[in-house]
């Protein structure tokens, strides 16, 4: 019975996860394309500025809705946890679209794409593993 609800605890936080991550996307995906194409930008410079309001916006509505956080911890420690991951992150999205776009000549706002399902999983695992509350 314990095991079964800890699964449907997974399963409505993935889907929860998706929904933050879905808007997470849009905001990024839709910031990289204007960066870029309206106001000029490096597609990899305008990648930074998307991927960071993402981060952020991503961050925020995961504490909130979808991960389970220790009120009572170690604030300083989970934001220096979040800098880190967000900055691995940025390093993994930017290598795959660098990789994609410069070297292999696809077009850069598929290589986004690629980018964003890596670096959603790599968040998804991180903030499980580091951020959320450990069940006593």
């Amino acid at each position: 019975m314990i095991e079964k609800l800890k699964q449907n605890k997974l399963v409505k936080q993935i889907l929860k996860f998706g929904v933050v991550g879905g808007i997470a996307f849009l905001i990024d995906y839709l910031l990289l394309y204007a960066c870029t194409e309206f106001l000029n930008i490096y597609y990899l410079y305008s990648s930074i500025i998307s991927f960071t309001v993402s981060v952020i916006f991503n961050y925020v509505a995961s504490v909130k809705w979808v991960f389970e956080v220790d009120k009572d911890g170690n604030k300083k420690k989970e934001f220096i946890l979040f800098i880190v991951f967000s900055v691995m992150g940025l390093g993994i999205n930017q290598a795959i679209m660098w990789g994609m776009s410069d070297k292999m000549h696809i077009y850069y706002m598929f290589s986004k794409i690629v980018a964003t399902f890596v670096v959603m999983c790599w968040n998804f695992i991180t903030r499980k593993i580091f951020l959320e509350k450990k069940e006593k």
